[in-house]
Order: structure tokens, then sequence, then C-alpha cells
């Protein structure tokens, strides 16, 4: 049985979006964060560290958004969508790579600085400034992956070929919808998180969380 324990709309989508990608059986665990579900007992006995997404694969627990999705794709992706197997030691797997480390490691933390200010700070006062020189950092890094997009040929961060890669570039992206220049805002990453979206997968799953428009 795998379980996926989630808060909605939080990095707990890309491997949602995966679980439904790979046409797997897996039940959904809401962790309500507002209560502070995730700082009690119960959850700290599976992952003490408190954080959200949780897998937990037919007794193997993982943590860490790209990490899930890495380990969904080597597990299942082989049977259940033969389309996302990239050869080892391949030009394209070494991209897949490159692309979820620098978005997990380079634009989610500057995102995660934009959406918790508080956690940097001691005075709380300077938490929009904070928030603003977030924003001005993201910028880049959408441009950055908007050119990169036009270079691999489109529609896909690898061209044609589409990979886990870009489940968790449009999570990413979506979590940009408030921003003075959203990733929707750019033209060829504007027409990607469309692509993506449209995907039954990521439609399944935003109703499953219950997420609400605008989308991205």
């Amino acid at each position: 049985m795998i379980k996926l324990y989630y808060s909605p709309g939080t990095a707990c989508l890309a491997p949602h979006f995966l679980l439904e990608e790979f046409g797997l059986k897996y039940e959904l665990v809401l962790i309500d964060t507002s209560k502070q579900e995730h700082h009690q007992e119960s959850y700290l006995k599976l992952n003490p560290l408190g954080k959200i997404p949780l897998l937990i694969d037919h007794g193997f627990t993982l943590t860490e958004s790209a990490a899930i999705c890495l380990h969904l794709s080597d597990k299942y992706a082989a049977q259940q969508a033969p389309q996302f197997v990239l050869a080892q030691a391949s030009e394209q797997r070494a991209q897949v790579y490159k692309w979820m480390l620098y978005l997990s490691n380079t634009l989610q933390a500057e995102l995660v600085s934009y959406f918790y200010p508080e956690r940097l700070l001691a005075a709380p006062e300077l938490a929009q400034k904070v928030k603003e020189s977030a924003e001005q950092r993201v910028a880049p890094m959408l441009n950055y992956i908007d050119q990169q997009l036009a270079q691999a040929g489109d529609p896909y961060l690898l061209g044609k070929q589409i990979s886990i890669a870009d489940f968790y570039l449009f999570m990413l992206g979506r979590w940009t919808r408030g921003m003075q220049k959203p990733a929707r805002s750019y033209p060829r990453l504007g027409t990607f998180m469309q692509t993506m979206f449209e995907r039954p997968s990521i439609q399944a799953a935003f109703k499953q969380e219950g997420l609400q428009a605008p989308y991205f």
C-alpha cells in the first residue's frame, strides 16, 4: 500500500501528480498544518522533522518531495509509464537530475523565502522586505527556465520528452501565481504551464486536494 501524507497545494503536489500520472493505487492522508498536526506525536513518529510530504511505499518511508518523485519514477515508471524511462548514464537522465536539483535547491528555496519570510528573521517588521527581495530573485530564475524551454524546442524541459522534472516545475510555477510577474506571464513558460495543467493527472490531483482557481 502506498500512502502520501499531504497538505493541499504544498510540496506534496509533485508526488501527487506522479501517483496519478503513473496510475498507482494509493491513499491520501491529510495533515492539517493549521492545527499543527505535522507536529503531533503520531506524525513525528513517522517523520521526526515534522515536514510534509511523507510517502510510505509498502513499509518504506521517504521524505523530501524531489526524492519522492525520483523514487516513484525509478520504481514504477518502467511498468506504469514507460515514456518516462530514460537510459542509465544518458544525457537526458543527467538533465533530469540537473533540473530536479535546480528546482528544489534554487527556485524552491527562494519561493520558501517568499512565502515564509518570518523564518529568516528575528525582526518581523522586515518580513515584507524579505518577501520583495525573494520575488526579485525569482524573476531571473523564471526567465532562465523560459529560455531553456525555448532552447529545448518545447513543450517540456527536455523538448518532446516529458519527465518528472516537468511536474516539479509546474508545482513551483503554480506557487508564483500571486507574484507581479508569475510563471504564466512568460511566453514559453506560460505555454508550458497551460500544457501541463491540461493533463488528467494534474486535474485529478487538484480536485482531490480541493484546490481552486486561479490554478497557476
